[in-house]
């Protein structure tokens, strides 16, 4: 077997300590698939002091993101470090310098992905993604290579976590959407400030990156109307259940005459829907198209192992 792929990491919270974890616990299903050993050669952290609980040498470790980028062993850059004018930054310089990059950055490839595939496209190496939305379950290769030869007419899902479970808890319970969302807070399935997810805007950055993955579009995110779940409470859902209607924040984009319409909002989902039954923090996506119909893929569409899975099957 040739020498290993030098990783650079850029990033070591909860995916980047899962990544490094399940490249060394799994390294010989990793290299039996990919035809080649892969290394996490260096790490950049803001602090290296931090005990992170990761089976790698301290010397890895570095808070110069930008020598990780242009040390000339390093193979490939794996971005999982979050935040956009810095990734956009260092993943810039990557691909200028001709490396392939994998990213599960969401926001920065909704906001711009365009230009840095324009950027890698130009230097002849890739930009993966496929973490970037719903976690641990394959979308982005599935529309890019399984359904390459269909016309896709419609995206639709349930991509964020977070707002599925307050929902399946005031379904369940009767709670209030704040009871509810406290107790996703407790369990740490939504943050202290739950804004991003709660208002739509997590699932308006996944649903971006899943419009242009589907539909080969130049994806204007000002342009998606984004509501969120603030304003439901216990008697909307009630009076949906009694109607034979579940509620749930959905992410759709569709082919019009006048191009590609995309929305997230609060949804009536019949109760013979097959993701009107997604419950808890699972993430469902309904593609329809022409020649295949409907397909749907569902599972964990969060959590540093699932996500860490997909930046692995990018790399491989």
């Amino acid at each position: 077997m040739q020498d290993p792929v030098r990783i650079g990491l850029l990033g070591c919270g909860n995916v980047g300590s899962a990544l490094v974890g399940l490249i060394g616990d799994n390294a010989d299903v990793v290299a039996a698939r990919a035809g080649v050993n892969i290394k996490v050669a260096r790490i950049a952290v803001r602090d290296v002091a931090r005990p992170r609980g990761v089976k790698v040498d301290q010397s890895v470790f570095t808070d110069d993101a930008a020598s990780v980028v242009a040390d000339s062993d390093i193979d490939v850059i794996v971005e999982v470090m979050g935040g956009v004018e810095v990734a956009r930054k260092l993943i810039t310089d990557a691909l200028l310098a001709g490396k392939p990059v994998v990213t599960a950055n969401k926001e920065l490839i909704a906001r711009h992905g365009p230009e840095l595939f324009a950027l890698a496209a130009k230097a002849g190496v890739d930009l993966l993604f496929e973490a970037s939305v719903a976690g641990g379950i394959p979308l982005i290769r599935p529309l890019r290579e399984s359904l390459a030869g269909v016309r896709i007419r419609r995206v639709m899902g349930i991509v964020n976590g977070t707002t599925n479970y307050i929902l399946t808890r005031m379904t369940e319970s009767g709670s209030s959407f704040s009871d509810a969302l406290a107790e996703a807070q407790g369990l740490g399935y939504a943050e202290a400030d739950p804004s991003f997810d709660v208002d739509g805007i997590d699932a308006a950055h996944k649903l971006a990156v899943l419009t242009g993955a589907a539909f080969g579009a130049r994806v204007n995110f000002k342009g998606i109307y984004v509501e969120g779940i603030r304003r439901i409470t216990a008697m909307d859902i009630q009076l949906a259940a009694d109607l034979g209607y579940r509620i749930k924040l959905l992410g759709l984009a569709r082919e019009t005459a006048y191009g590609i319409e995309q929305r997230v909002h609060p949804c009536m989902v019949p109760l013979d829907a097959p993701i009107a039954h997604i419950e808890g923090v699972f993430n469902a996506v309904v593609i329809e198209g022409d020649f295949v119909g409907t397909t749907m893929f569902q599972g964990r569409g969060a959590g540093q192992g699932p996500t860490a899975s997909a930046v692995v099957a990018d790399l491989v």
